[in-house]
């Protein structure tokens, strides 16, 4: 049976054609997000998955079918290892992984009883945050897109170097950008505060959660905050609203969708799959440029919140960051 076509779905009328072939580069941290299994005689039963939210975007963008390249440090330890592993074997190009002699990060992840995360990390000095200004030789000098997130942003020295990049790329390469916040890394709102107003006059994509909105501006509503982004350059602004679906602000006004109702089996991994496919479908669209992204009507970007929606709720019924391929969901041109 053929995939069906998203409802609403257009074609943008001059697409870009090196947008559809260029990679997509994931910059920032990657971990082992590690799960309680089950108590035991003599303590936990513990199970690690192979995560952190940027590289949970890099699987997200390659299992959807786009060429992915990580950039990133990895530990030269065992678990550093896997990492390497499960980054290969996903397809994503590992052209951009720094090999690295610092301990790899551990997330320790705890669900309540509607499977929604709660972190405590271990990673002072991981390798995680070892990028520096030399390993951005290793990025080709043409890309379709770069995204950075989490607290890769606001630790050093990978939080000094991802800002060089995006201030020689922002440019002539879209920028897409979320702040995930992790308040258990960097406790201090006002340093993430401070990175989200420098992104965001640098950043053409913008996709933050109400729990990270809530934190960074307690006091302003999304709309008038989106207005501020959009006057600093932002061309997509998305705000993601869990079960609630997520909204979105571009130069053709407000849209939003509802979630697919679908039964939940934990949220890990939800928004980075949303940012994933969000990437995607603007490069199936051919709008994967800074001026497409200018350009997007409201029946096409509420086609965008629709797929993206739609990719976040079926990792909602999976276990962990288990992020879909292309053939579940549907086709948009």
């Amino acid at each position: 049976m053929p995939t069906p076509v998203l409802s609403g779905a257009t074609v943008h009328p001059n697409p870009n054609p090196l947008s559809m072939s260029l990679p997509v580069v994931i910059c920032g941290e990657s971990l082992l997000d590690v799960f309680q299994e089950r108590i035991t005689p003599a303590g936990l039963a513990l199970d690690a998955v192979v995560g952190g939210s940027p590289l949970n975007v890099a699987v997200g963008v390659a299992r959807l079918g786009r060429p992915t390249i990580f950039l990133g440090p990895i530990s030269r330890d065992f678990l550093g290892e896997r990492i390497d592993q499960a980054i290969r074997a996903e397809g994503i190009d590992p052209c951009g992984l720094v090999p690295c002699d610092a301990p790899t990060t551990l997330s320790l992840i705890g669900l309540d009883a509607h499977g929604v995360p709660s972190y405590r990390f271990y990673g002072h000095g991981g390798a995680d945050r070892q990028l520096h200004a030399k390993d951005l030789a290793r990025l080709p000098k043409k890309v379709a897109a770069l995204h950075f997130g989490s607290y890769a942003c606001v630790v050093e020295p990978i939080g000094t170097t991802i800002r060089q990049l995006v201030q020689e790329r922002f440019t002539s390469t879209v920028i897409a950008y979320d702040p995930n916040i992790r308040l258990n890394v960097e406790p201090d709102i006002e340093v993430w505060r401070a990175t989200v107003r420098w992104m965001s006059y640098r950043t053409h994509l913008l996709k933050l959660s109400d729990e990270d909105f809530a934190l960074l501006y307690p006091n302003t509503s999304p709309a008038e905050q989106a207005a501020v982004w959009r006057a600093a350059g932002v061309r997509l602004v998305v705000l993601t609203q869990g079960g609630q679906g997520a909204q979105a602000w571009c130069a053709a006004g407000h849209c939003e969708v509802r979630s697919p109702s679908v039964t939940v089996a934990d949220t890990v991994g939800a928004g980075d799959t949303f940012q994933a496919a969000t990437l995607v479908a603007l490069a199936e669209l051919g709008l994967l440029t800074p001026e497409g992204l200018g350009q997007l009507s409201l029946e096409t970007c509420q086609t965008l919140l629709s797929f993206a929606a739609q990719a976040a709720a079926i990792t909602c019924t999976r276990r962990g960051p288990d992020l879909p391929r292309r053939g579940e969901l549907p086709s948009l041109v």
